[in-house]
């Protein structure tokens, strides 16, 4: 025993260890993109098992693989998406699991993994303040300095991920005291409207849209109050952290605001405005969803399922009753989603008010892009587009091989699909009918769409390497 002490304290033991440790340090900080999807998976893979548990069901048996699978990826990715009824299906233990899973997932790894740093080590190194950005801003170059231009500057990465914590705090607890209120009121038990009130809270915050009844929303769907409350928690979700670290500081003070604060906000509020009037315009003589309602419940419910279609992924309406062209305003609405380091998913509005911004730009004549007395440099615009690219791919992809395996008509496919990739959770009743594979085929596009657009726009960033050389330009016909 003692021999075996001296040995793993040798110099060469030693040595293998610190070079074991330098080389996962050495991976996070160069590739923190990488690490990322290593975590992501290596957590629904312990979900998966856990979901499976009998102990996670509510009638004690074995939860079929690719359901477990599912649940825990739409967990993780905070989509809301299900193949399982999420009220009945899952024990309190099943339950614990979709909570922590969300705030998990809502946090993002890189960030949860630097706030356990911190609080361990009581502070926060080069490396972890590192890691951490390309959390909270994918266009950060890793191998080199860090532009002061940027939403949240270095320096303040520890400052942002204390507002990580006291914002999921504090907001789910707001809103959890506001629902339990609520539903005191209507007559619930004190036992019931305690846990659903965190169930609500956590599921508003995160933006994954899971609901603890049988029936969903249907018991609220005309309460203004609870609804209002669960868009408030949506909008506050769906900005993202380092618009509410802004705003914490410069909350009076919009000329302190950042461009990408401005973005954001101008942005979301812009869609949430739009999505509205064109659902009321496209529905308001429907029987199904809005045509029995007065023009007072119509303008709130249309406002209620444009937040939430942006990735809240609540709703108080069956969404298979809704008109075609009503499913493809959705649709749009859900694959731009919300702010960039939110709990929202989608391309970002900020990456769908730049491209439009480089539009405009273009029909001008302008060389320069500007927004709000800023110019935005062209390593953005490479980055929008390649995200707006690769998010139509991924969509297209999974929309194809689902129609195949299922042979559901377009419009429902999609609305799925997008619905997936964008982390929303609204559903037109297809993905319950899912036979197994494309359950698989739907989980990696909730990946992709969670971590997919984040990696490639990390990725794009970080390969930008200056040469020593130009090759001969030639402009192809575009257009």
């Amino acid at each position: 025993m003692a021999r075996s002490r001296r040995a793993s304290s040798s110099p060469l033991a030693r040595t293998a260890l610190g070079r074991l440790r330098e080389a996962v340090n050495d991976f996070t900080t160069r590739s923190p993109s990488r690490f990322a999807i290593l975590v992501f998976g290596s957590l629904i893979a312990v979900f998966t098992f856990l979901f499976m548990l009998p102990a996670a069901s509510a009638d004690r048996s074995w939860t079929p693989l690719a359901d477990a699978f599912f649940t825990a990826m739409s967990t993780i990715c905070v989509t809301g998406l299900a193949t399982v009824d999420m009220a009945t299906h899952w024990s309190f233990f099943g339950d614990v699991l979709v909570v922590l899973g969300v705030q998990i997932g809502a946090v993002g790894v890189l960030t949860l993994a630097s706030i356990l740093g911190m609080v361990i080590s009581r502070r926060l190194g080069l490396r972890a303040k590192l890691v951490a950005a390309s959390d909270s801003n994918p266009l950060r170059v890793h191998h080199g300095p860090v532009a002061e231009g940027q939403a949240v500057r270095l320096g303040d990465i520890g400052n942002l991920l204390l507002t990580v914590v006291v914002s999921l705090l504090v907001i789910e607890a707001g809103l959890a005291v506001l629902l339990f209120a609520r539903m005191i009121m209507d007559g619930i038990a004190w036992g019931e409207a305690a846990l659903h009130g965190v169930y609500y809270s956590a599921m508003a915050f995160t933006n994954t849209g899971f609901t603890p009844n049988e029936l969903g929303l249907e018991r609220f769907a005309n309460d203004t109050w609870f609804l209002g409350i669960l868009i408030i928690g949506v909008f506050l979700g769906s900005i993202g952290f380092p618009v509410i670290f802004a705003l914490k500081r410069h909350l009076i003070r919009p000329r302190q605001w950042s461009l990408h604060v401005k973005l954001t906000l101008v942005t979301t509020l812009i869609l949430l405005v739009l999505g509205a009037v064109a659902i009321v315009v496209l529905e308001f003589n429907n029987p199904r969803t809005f045509g029995r309602m007065d023009a007072g419940n119509t303008v709130f419910q249309s406002l209620f399922l444009s937040m939430m279609s942006r990735s809240g992924g609540f709703a108080t309406i069956d969404i298979s009753e809704l008109n075609s062209s009503s499913l493809l305003v959705l649709d749009m609405l859900m694959f731009v989603g919300g702010g960039s380091a939110s709990t929202a998913g989608g391309i970002k509005v900020t990456t769908l008010a730049v491209l439009v911004l480089a539009a405009f730009a273009e029909a001008r004549g302008r060389q320069e892009i500007t927004a709000f007395g800023r110019r935005i440099p062209g390593d953005v615009i490479r980055v929008a587009i390649s995200v707006f690219f690769w998010g139509a791919t991924i969509v297209a992809l999974s929309s194809i091989i689902i129609m195949q395996i299922t042979k559901e008509p377009l419009d429902r496919v999609l609305f799925d699909v997008i619905s997936g990739f964008g982390t929303v959770g609204m559903s037109t009743g297809l993905t319950e009918e899912l036979p197994d594979a494309g359950k698989y085929v739907l989980a990696l596009t909730m990946f992709m769409g969670r971590v997919g657009t984040v990696t490639l726009a990390a990725a794009v960033a970080s390969t930008s390497n200056g040469r020593l050389y130009r090759h001969p330009e030639e402009r192809p016909i575009v257009g």
